[in-house]
């Protein structure tokens, strides 16, 4: 599993080799590293998928653009006949009988569910472990941990037991696992990739889905599959992915915020990590600029920290409500819905101008840069035995997820946005760099990274522990 989604699905489609072939590959590599990493959970029956594999190949032509492609996907999402438990013992053995759109979606274009990809419990936090399953691991480091919420996915992809992964990322959900796992993840434009219409489909404008790979053909090729419009849910945005081509970076203007002018806490070497991914950018002839502060970061997290906790309450009331699936539910999750139920509709409204606000002095930033770069994490990974970081460089975070604020600006503003491996630091650890582009931008994005990947390929680099 070695070889790209895009070499694997032509392969096939030449016949080359069979869906079989490529399962059965699939499923030793599962074997080999999967208890190591714990990265896929669930797992089918390996005679169920056979038999899948060879109904696949059974099909004349392929049925869909991942015609016979494994792909486990992510706990937080609904697959009928799978088990999917969100990473909750409240739904340990929950089996549903309909498809989320988006597995609708992959399923339609011809991949084979194998299993899902392990969570944080209700994607709550960006350590990927829960009561249901465990901990994910970091195939780079089994110590640490992979990140989250997809940290699942990311684990996978970089352990060779997918080729291709569906992430979400609400606060930094696909960002920070890229970074801690060296692959790449990318949070679309806000819409490109709807959800369901299920709940408030108006108001939840903070999380999407996304693709995450250890390429960027193979992003653009599941973000393909994946975009799209629900007429069912507003704000829907069409858009079609080919393959990307480089772009040229000459003259192109990058802007650099670092840590936001020292208002994003940073353990030691994650800056200089990612200011060496912006030296590729300026040796293939783009413009680095660092820039100030373009926005209060107080008003960001006040306004990210209302948002969040009120569409927590409101979607997850029920659990609370409930005194055994209170009792049965992670602290982190129960904060988060006790935040939402004592705000006002003043404070939300304050908070939803603040990110107003915000939206504009973003765009008005994308009239003088083609891209904004930060570092996706604040810290490296982390011992997998840690619920989350407390303290970053003598800096105590003050919530769960204080630790990974420097991925809000973009979710705030529904940014499209590409995690990038950014290399290893001297403790042998990934990370990586987020680039925002503007509303819109999603193909400008991919085609610098493409030119990024063509440069570095830190993917390549097999974690060595596997």
């Amino acid at each position: 599993m070695d070889l790209s989604a895009v070499d694997i699905l032509a392969r096939i489609a030449r016949r080359d080799v069979s869906c079989v072939e490529v399962m059965e590959a699939c499923l030793a590599r599962i074997a080999s590293v999967n208890g190591a990493v714990n990265a896929i959970v669930s797992l089918r029956d390996a005679d169920d998928l056979r038999r899948a594999a060879q109904a696949a190949d059974a099909f004349d032509g392929p049925r869909g653009a991942l015609h016979g492609l494994p792909m486990a996907v992510k706990d937080l999402v609904t697959v009928a006949g799978l088990r999917t438990t969100y990473g909750s013992p409240v739904f340990a053995d929950h089996v549903p009988i309909a498809d989320d759109i988006l597995a609708a979606r992959m399923r339609a274009a011809g991949a084979i569910f194998i299993g899902k990809t392990n969570t944080p419990e209700w994607g709550h936090g960006s350590h990927s472990f829960n009561p249901v399953h465990g901990v994910t691991r970091n195939p780079y480091d089994l110590t640490r941990s992979a990140g989250g919420s997809s940290g699942g996915a990311a684990a996978a992809l970089a352990s060779r037991m997918m080729a291709v992964a569906d992430g979400s990322d609400m606060m930094g959900s696909l960002r920070n696992p890229a970074a801690f796992c060296n692959v790449y993840g990318f949070r679309p434009t806000w819409g490109l990739v709807p959800g369901d219409a299920v709940g408030d489909t108006f108001l939840a404008t903070l999380a999407t889905e996304g693709p995450m790979a250890r390429n960027i053909a193979d992003l653009a090729l599941l973000l393909d599959v994946q975009a799209g419009e629900n007429r069912s849910v507003p704000f829907g945005r069409m858009a079609r992915f080919g393959a990307p081509e480089p772009s040229d970076l000459r003259g192109k203007r990058i802007g650099w915020l670092g840590d936001w002018g020292g208002a994003y806490a940073m353990e030691p070497g994650v800056l200089a990590q990612s200011e060496a991914a912006l030296h590729v950018f300026a040796d293939l002839g783009a413009v680095v600029e660092p820039l100030a502060p373009p926005f209060p970061a107080p008003e960001l997290w006040q306004s990210w920290t209302t948002l969040r906790a009120m569409l927590n309450a409101g979607a997850k009331r029920g659990l609370y409500e409930d005194a055994a699936c209170r009792a049965a539910t992670k602290p982190e999750t129960i904060w988060e819905i006790e935040q939402g139920l004592a705000l006002s509709a003043q404070a939300v409204y304050a908070a939803s101008v603040i990110r107003s606000r915000w939206y504009g002095v973003a765009a008005g930033l994308f009239d003088r840069f083609e891209a904004l770069v930060l570092p996706s994490a604040q810290v490296w990974p982390f011992l997998a035995e840690w619920r989350w970081p407390q303290c970053i460089n003598g800096t105590t975070m003050d919530t769960y997820h204080r630790w990974m604020e420097v991925v809000i600006p973009a979710s705030l503003a529904g940014l499209p946005t590409l995690a990038l491996p950014a290399g290893f630091g001297a403790n042998g650890l990934p990370m990586g760099v987020q680039m925002m582009g503007r509303t819109g931008a999603d193909a400008d994005i991919l085609a610098m990274g493409q030119t990024y990947h063509m440069a570095t390929d830190w993917p390549g680099q097999r974690p060595p522990s596997l």
